[in-house]
C-alpha cells in the first residue's frame, strides 16, 4: 500500500539525488510518467531494482516491430508483410486505395506499440517528440514511419542533431513548406517554427519585430539559408521512400546576416549543409537548452512552472544539457534521480492524456489482443478512435504547436477534461469493464480483470486486492472511506472472508467459468468505480 503523504510540506527544489527512502510510492511515480501504465509486478520489481537501476532500465529505447499490411486493398506486399519500404501501384486511384490501407496499418501500429510497451520511456517520449514538432501525417505513409522512427532514432539521443535531421526530413519539409523555399519563392514557415517553437523559444516581445531571443530579420535570413530542399518519390512506383533532395539551382547563395541575439553572425553560401551551419549557430545561445527542458519539465513533471522551479530547477536542467553537447539521456537521468522529482506535491499533479488513461486501463492488467492481425489492427483502430473522441489523434496534432494541453496556460492538462471528452472517458471505462468490451472479428476486447486481479499481491485478500488495485492506478493515497466503497463493491457487501473463498474455489478449478466469472465480475465492477474517480485521471 503506497503511504499517506497528505501531509502539507515545502516543496523540494533541489536536483541533488534523491536520498530517500525507495518504496513502492516512488518506483510507482517514476514509472507512471515514464510509461503510459505499469504493472503492479513492474512496480514491485522496480522497489527490488532501486532507483538507479530502475532509472537506467527505463532510459532505454527498444527495438520495436515494423507495421504490417492487413488490409485487403494494399495490393503492394502480402498480407502480414510490411509495407515500409514498398513501392506503389503507378495508377493514381489504385495508389490512394493503397495508402489508405497504409494509414490503417499505421494507426494500428502506433496504439499496438502503446499497448505492448516493456519497462521504458521510448513511448512516451516519442509522443513528447510528435507533441513538440506537430507535423501531421503526410500522404505517404512510408515518409509518415520514417518520420516517426526518426522521432524514436533521437528520443533520448542528442538534441542538436534530431533538429538537424527533422530538418530535412520529408514529412517536416512537406509539412511546413520547406520543400517549396526556393531563392525564387522564399518561404519563412519552418524558418519561424525553428526558432519559435523548436529550439529557442519565442519570449515576449521588447521591441517591433524583436521577440526576446531572436527577430523578423533573423526568420528572414533563416528561410533564405533553408532554401534549395525539395521531396521527391512520393508515392512513387519505382522508390521505396520519400527522400530530401538539395537543388543548387534552387538555394539562395547570398551571404545572411543575423541579429544581434545571434551574435551579429554571417551565414555563407554552404550548399546542402547551410542549414547545419545555422543550427550550429542557434545552439550557442543557452537559451535553447532552457526552453527544451521547460517543455520536458512541463511533460515528464508539472505543468505548473513556478517562480521556485524557474529559479532552481530549470536552470540546474538546462546547463546540464549544455555540459552535455545537448545530450538529452543525461537531463532525463538527473531529473528522475532527483529530490524534487518525488516531491510529495508533484503526486497526481499531471491530468493523463486520453492515451494515458486508455492504456492506464489496459496495460496494468496485460490486457494485449491476441487474436489474428486483421482482428488485432482492427481492434487498434477503434481504439485510436475511442482517443480520437477524447481529444488526441496521435498522427495528426491540431497545430505545430501540438496539443493545447502542453502549452496553453493557464489550464494546460485540465484541457483534457472537458465536459464532452470526461463523458467519452467514462463511456469507454463502461465499455472495457462491466460491459461487453471492443468488438472486432466476432471477440470482445476488455481489461482482463483475471490477470490483473491474479498478479497483485495477495489476491485472495481483499483489502490487499482494494491496496494494490488503487496503488496501481492511482497516483496518490485515496481515503480510507473511498477504499471502503471499493471493498464492498468487491465483496459484494459480504464478509471479507467471503472473497477469500470466492477466489480461492476460482483458484482451485482453473477453466471453470462457474468459479472464475464471479471474480471477474466483481473485480471490473471495482476497476469501473475506480476509473471513474478523479483520483484515476491523474498521474
Amino acid at each position: 500500500m503506497l503511504p499517506d503523504q497528505s501531509v502539507d510540506t515545502p516543496v523540494s527544489l533541489s536536483m541533488a539525488p534523491f536520498a530517500g527512502p525507495w518504496t513502492k510510492w516512488e518506483a510507482a511515480h517514476l514509472l507512471k510518467r515514464t510509461m503510459f501504465g505499469p504493472t503492479n509486478q513492474q512496480i514491485l520489481d522496480a522497489v527490488a531494482a532501486g532507483m538507479n537501476a530502475t532509472v537506467a532500465n527505463v532510459l532505454q529505447i527498444p527495438v520495436i516491430d515494423q507495421p504490417l499490411a492487413f488490409d485487403a486493398a494494399e495490393t503492394i506486399v502480402s498480407y502480414g508483410s510490411t509495407w515500409v519500404n514498398a513501392v506503389y501501384p503507378s495508377n493514381a486511384a489504385q495508389a490512394q486505395s493503397v495508402e489508405t490501407a497504409r494509414q490503417l496499418s499505421l494507426g494500428a501500429w502506433i496504439m499496438k506499440r502503446l499497448n505492448t510497451e516493456p519497462l521504458s520511456i521510448a513511448e512516451k517520449l516519442c509522443f513528447f517528440w510528435v507533441n513538440h514538432f506537430g507535423v501531421t501525417a503526410i500522404q505517404d505513409s512510408r515518409g509518415t514511419y520514417n518520420y516517426h522512427m526518426l522521432l524514436r532514432q533521437h528520443a533520448l539521443g542528442n538534441f542538436k542533431q534530431m533538429i538537424k535531421d527533422v530538418t530535412i526530413d520529408p514529412a517536416m519539409l512537406l509539412f511546413l513548406n520547406g520543400a517549396t523555399n526556393t531563392l525564387y519563392s522564399p518561404n519563412e514557415n519552418y524558418a519561424r517554427e525553428l526558432l519559435e517553437l523548436f529550439t529557442i523559444g519565442k519570449g515576449p516581445q521588447i521591441g517591433p519585430g524583436d521577440y526576446s531571443h531572436y527577430t523578423e530579420e533573423d526568420v528572414a535570413a533563416g528561410a533564405k539559408i533553408l532554401t534549395g530542399y525539395i521531396v521527391e518519390g512520393l508515392r512513387s512506383d519505382t522508390l521505396t521512400s520519400p527522400q530530401a533532395t538539395f537543388y543548387p539551382i534552387l538555394h539562395d547563395t547570398s551571404t545572411k546576416q543575423l541579429s544581434y541575439h545571434f551574435g551579429n553572425a554571417t551565414v555563407a553560401n554552404n550548399g546542402a549543409l547551410e542549414y547545419s551551419d545555422y543550427i550550429d549557430i542557434i545552439f550557442q545561445q543557452d537559451q535553447v537548452a532552457t526552453h527544451i527542458c521547460t517543455k520536458l519539465y512541463r511533460y515528464f513533471v508539472n505543468y505548473d512552472l513556478t517562480p521556485d522551479v524557474e529559479a532552481n530547477v530549470i536552470p540546474i536542467m538546462a546547463q546540464t544539457m549544455i555540459s552535455n553537447n545537448y545530450e538529452i539521456l543525461p537531463v532525463l537521468d538527473e531529473l528522475f534521480k532527483s529530490e524534487h522529482f518525488y516531491d510529495i506535491s508533484l503526486k497526481g499533479a499531471v491530468i493523463r492524456n486520453p492515451l494515458e488513461a486508455i492504456f492506464g486501463a489496459f496495460n496494468p492488467a496485460e490486457s494485449v489482443p491476441n487474436y489474428d492481425l486483421t482482428t488485432n489492427s482492427n481492434l487498434y483502430l477503434l481504439i485510436y478512435g475511442f482517443a480520437q473522441g477524447q481529444g488526441l489523434d496521435y498522427a495528426t496534432p491540431p497545430s505545430v504547436a501540438g496539443w493545447t494541453a502542453y502549452y496553453l496556460a493557464p489550464n494546460f492538462t485540465k484541457l483534457w477534461l472537458s465536459s464532452s471528452y470526461i463523458k467519452n472517458r467514462f463511456d469507454f471505462a463502461t465499455l472495457v469493464t462491466i460491459f461487453t468490451g471492443i468488438p472486432s472479428g466476432g471477440n470482445n476486447f476488455k481489461v482482463n480483470a483475471l490477470t490483473l486481479v491474479d498478479g497483485l499481491s495477495i489476491p485472495s485478500d481483499a483489502p490487499t486486492v482494494i491496496d494494490d488495485l488503487c496503488d496501481v492506478y492511482c497516483p496518490k493515497p485515496i481515503s480510507a472511506a473511498q477504499k471502503l466503497v471499493l471493498k464492498n463493491i468487491l465483496t459484494n457487501g459480504l464478509p471479507d472472508f467471503e472473497w477469500t473463498i470466492q477466489y480461492n474455489d476460482y483458484i482451485a478449478n482453473p477453466g471453470n467459468t462457474t468459479f472464475s466469472d464471479p471474480v471477474r465480475l466483481r473485480v471490473e465492477l471495482v476497476i469501473n468505480r475506480i476509473f471513474k474517480m478523479p483520483e484515476f485521471h491523474t498521474i
